[in-house]
């Protein structure tokens, strides 16, 4: 998958160190992360949506952040829609999980603004996948404004990293300051390099 993602990329100085970059810019079925011994039509899914303003103004910001990583410190930062994974050869959840294994580091970036359950529903997914080095490499970046008891959860329960940032700037400083963190101890021997393909 790494090779996968990276043969969709451009070239950075760091191109082996994979930050996969995610928010609620798009929505999905929230019934394909739903396990498979449950019927989807026996639970209660609420309706993941958002404006189209809310949509392209959540892409703005991600591709934002991609460019800012790209630029500085130089790392291949992607998004989801990158890779071009159709959803019938991989749905939405898997995807999602495939793209965190293959990351050196793995973002989740959630403004004030849409509906939070899809990603909300996709952090539990990757978390609950990720073994305890793969969740060190995990951040959950939330807006002041925004909070409840899944974000409470997340550094509880699987021990990730949450942040919160009041701008676009304090976002970027806690983001860089923590790939900076990882790609050292990647490097120093602390946290298991990442390869394979």
């Amino acid at each position: 998958m790494r090779a996968r993602i990276k043969s969709s990329l451009g070239s950075v100085p760091y191109s082996d160190f994979l930050v996969y970059l995610m928010g609620p810019y798009t929505t999905f079925d929230v019934a394909d992360l739903v396990p498979d011994d449950v019927d989807p039509d026996s639970v209660s899914l609420p309706a993941v949506s958002a404006s189209d303003d809310d949509l392209d103004a959540m892409m703005g910001t991600l591709r934002s952040i991609q460019g800012s990583l790209r630029a500085d410190p130089g790392v291949n930062a992607f998004l989801a829609v990158e890779p071009e994974i159709p959803l019938d050869e991989m749905d939405a959840a898997s995807q999602s999980i495939a793209f965190a294994r293959a990351s050196n580091a793995t973002l989740f970036v959630v403004p004030a603004m849409g509906d939070k359950l899809g990603v909300g529903m996709e952090v539990g997914s990757v978390l609950e996948d990720l073994d305890e080095d793969g969740r060190e490499r995990v951040m959950f970046a939330h807006e002041d404004a925004v909070s409840s008891a899944m974000i409470r959860s997340i550094s509880q329960r699987w021990d990730a990293r949450v942040v919160s940032y009041e701008d676009q700037s304090e976002l970027l400083d806690e983001i860089r300051q923590f790939v900076a963190d990882l790609m050292n101890r990647e490097l120093y021997g602390d946290l298991p390099r990442k390869t394979g393909e």
